[in-house]
């Protein structure tokens, strides 16, 4: 069987906008790790329970390739998807580390979006995908549009294309699992600022390599204080040079 690539990402910049009900508005550049990702396949099986096959630690329900397969059949009420779930396992080689912010489990997801519309020619456009994907996680859209840089705004569901190459990425990510909600949480009792108009179009419209030169690990993500805040243990981890990636835990470098 054909297997797929779910490459990690990082945030270059994450800034907060400011607030839509109970989200945070961002606008944040994301880029794609080449060298970082999950390999995905369908694998026959013989129970027709949906499973998954790989190193995770949540039940197949909490799973995000399980939340992207029931956002798929809702939107197609596809007899043929339930059919190849009833015959295959999603098998999932993890390389990409859980609560790290290098969204995996979102790249998982829409991996398996794009897999299910190729396999079983459901004909859905990628902004149809990107609409099914942001049901099921705020960073899905970004995996589904499959850019290597894109500015990210409104709650995620917002993605636009930036032109540039990759940047070749060092990334470590410390023993450390960060929840993201009690990270926004504490960002918005004790760390709350929202990202002023002109920084914004000066930030979507600046090169990531200009971004890391010119900005500091807490100038560049407005999460890394609230999650330093959070679990202290991170300074243990970073370094000078260094950038923080989402929520955490992982950090970045360019080589």
């Amino acid at each position: 069987m054909k297997q797929y690539r779910a490459y990690a990402k990082v945030n270059i910049f994450l800034k907060i906008t400011g607030k839509r009900e109970q989200y945070h508005t961002l606008l944040s550049r994301f880029m794609r790790v080449d060298s970082l990702y999950d390999t995905l396949s369908f694998i026959p099986k013989e129970s027709k329970i949906f499973q998954i096959r790989g190193d995770f630690g949540c039940n197949v329900t909490d799973n995000t390739i399980y939340k992207a397969y029931k956002a798929l059949l809702e939107a197609t009420a596809s007899e043929a998807l339930e059919r190849l779930m009833e015959r295959y396992a999603v098998n999932v080689e993890k390389r990409i580390p859980a609560f790290a912010g290098l969204g995996g489990g979102s790249s998982d997801a829409a991996t398996y979006l794009k897999m299910c519309n190729e396999v079983l020619h459901l004909g859905l456009s990628v902004d149809e995908l990107a609409r099914i994907g942001a049901r099921v996680g705020a960073d899905v859209p970004f995996f589904v549009y499959g850019y290597p840089s894109a500015n990210v705004s409104g709650i995620g569901e917002i993605v636009e294309p930036f032109e540039e190459e990759t940047l070749d990425l060092e990334v470590v990510t410390p023993d450390v699992q960060i929840s993201t909600p009690a990270v926004y949480k504490t960002f918005r009792e004790s760390f709350y600022k929202e990202l002023g108009g002109e920084e914004a179009v000066r930030l979507e419209h600046m090169g990531s390599a200009e971004v890391l030169q010119r900005y500091g690990v807490a100038e560049a993500n407005d999460l890394f204080d609230p999650a330093v805040a959070l679990y202290p243990e991170l300074k243990q981890h970073y370094r000078h040079g260094w950038f923080f990636s989402g929520s955490g835990s992982s950090f970045f470098r360019v080589r």
